[in-house]
């Protein structure tokens, strides 16, 4: 190992140059940099929008890089055999990253750092995509919290630091390794024509994702508490999009969260606790990673979900006949994302009116967010459902109309997103653009009677749910 060797620099969610403890420490030392991204083997699952999206990051990352004179390699495999032809090639003698903290991409770096050792280099990885690692909050017990309250009142008494500058200098090397062009990777072929559609509403890079949260704390956290929950008013960050690809930090919100409290905006705290609820997914993850995969209550075990079935198709496809889900559904697929309220709803008329498995939903939306998060969509799913940490009561069945009533009381969100009058809103009508022909839906189709009645689902459900106590 010499002074002057480069220093590798592997980006995976966390494309953006402030507030990175990798990129910080590399350069400091004043060793060139060489920052690489890989279509490794968790890449390659990703689902359909989330890939598609991912490719979107990379680009944007890559210009942003090449606005500084450096510059972003890509490369497509596995990423320990990637890495080391990398570093044979270039004569590196150190490769850094930023932890992740999801059981596959676990495995994947612990392969990696292992892998990179045996051969004698300098492997290490970094703080960068939590406020709180996974093992920083305890119980009195010394064991790690299960109810996000307990976990709440932790953390909060423990200092978040400021976040990292962007450095001053990011040195090159003297000559660049090749590059794969990402447009031969195609990730966006699985979104077929939807990716057209959905591009008009991604927002995607550094400087954007700063921005947007400026304009949030600007205009809209005063207000986020009670706001939030009404689907059709513009009252939430969206900045669960930056955060997935880690376009902006969550120290970020963090300091940006308390700033605003400090001023007296009424809803800051009420954010952060928000941005605290993705930590308490990833701590979750972190020490239950079958919370992705299994009930996380292995008592629901035996309750009688549905596997797919046509009802479940009706779902996706925005065609239940109760308009608030159905406005979900397509909003989802016109703008990669939905509105936080109606994916509980979403979730609950899935898993408890039409009684199909939690992982039914997991998987659709693994496959259409562009938000799409391992750790919040695991640990979201297995909550709406009951069977998870810290979960609703499922004897609690979400009444889609009375809640339409509630936070949609004049129709200002399912009219955008399901056709009505004589002039229905651009995203209505989107929604035909973007969906699979092999649906064979017509436009302004809607079902006309709901595929069940909210009163027999709720009841059936709750049947089941004395069944399997008893």
């Amino acid at each position: 190992m010499t002074t002057t060797s480069p220093i590798i620099l592997w980006f995976r969610r966390d494309l953006r140059l402030s507030d990175h403890p990798a990129l910080y420490t590399a350069a400091q030392t004043g060793r060139p940099i060489i920052p690489v991204w890989i279509h490794d083997e968790c890449v390659e699952t990703l689902g359909a929008a989330p890939k598609w999206r991912m490719g979107l990051s990379v680009e944007k990352f890559g210009e942003t890089l090449k606005g500084i004179g450096s510059k972003l390699i890509l490369r497509r495999g596995k990423a320990a055999d990637v890495l080391k032809d990398l570093v044979k090639e270039t004569g590196a003698s150190t490769v850094y990253w930023s932890r992740a903290y999801d059981p596959e991409a676990i495995k994947r770096d612990t392969a990696v750092k292992t892998s990179l050792r045996e051969m004698g280099l300098k492997a290490d990885s970094f703080k960068g995509h939590l406020l709180f690692e996974p093992w920083v909050a305890q119980t009195k017990a010394g064991g790690f919290f299960k109810v996000y309250t307990p976990f709440w009142n932790c953390v909060r008494q423990i200092p978040v630091t400021d976040c990292l500058p962007v450095p001053t200098n990011i040195t090159p090397p003297i000559t660049w390794p090749k590059t794969d062009n990402i447009a031969d990777w195609e990730m966006g072929r699985a979104m077929n024509r939807g990716a057209n559609v959905v591009a008009k509403h991604v927002c995607v890079g550094e400087q954007a994702a700063s921005e947007r949260l400026a304009h949030f704390i600007d205009a809209a956290v005063d207000r986020y508490k009670e706001d939030r929950d009404f689907a059709g008013l513009p009252a939430t960050s969206r900045l669960s999009e930056n955060l997935t690809y880690g376009e902006i930090s969550p120290r970020a919100l963090y300091h940006a969260g308390r700033a605003a409290m400090e001023r007296g905006a009424k809803g800051a705290e009420h954010f952060i606790k928000e941005v605290v609820w993705r930590e308490f997914a990833y701590h979750l993850i972190y020490h239950t990673p079958q919370i992705t995969k299994s009930n996380w209550r292995s008592e629901w075990d035996r309750f009688p979900w549905r596997d797919d079935n046509p009802d479940a198709e009706l779902w996706r496809q925005g065609m239940t006949g109760e308009p608030f889900i159905d406005a979900g559904m397509r909003e989802l697929y016109v703008t990669g994302i939905m509105h936080n309220r109606v994916r509980m709803l979403a979730g609950s008329y899935l898993t408890k009116h039409l009684m199909t498995h939690w992982k039914v939903g997991l998987d659709w939306f693994s496959e259409t967010l562009i938000d799409w998060d391992p750790a919040s969509n695991a640990m979201g799913w297995q909550w709406i459902a009951g069977c998870g940490p810290d979960a609703a009561l499922y004897f609690r069945v979400f009444n889609p109309e009375t809640q339409a009533e509630k936070f949609d009381g004049d129709r200002s969100y399912r009219n955008r997103f399901i056709p009505s009058g004589e002039n229905p809103h651009q995203d209505a009508m989107s929604f035909y653009q973007a969906i699979p022909r092999s649906w064979g839906l017509k436009t302004g189709q809607k079902q006309e009677e709901p595929i069940i009645s909210l009163k027999v689902g709720r009841e059936r459900a709750l049947t089941a749910y004395s069944a399997q106590k008893a």
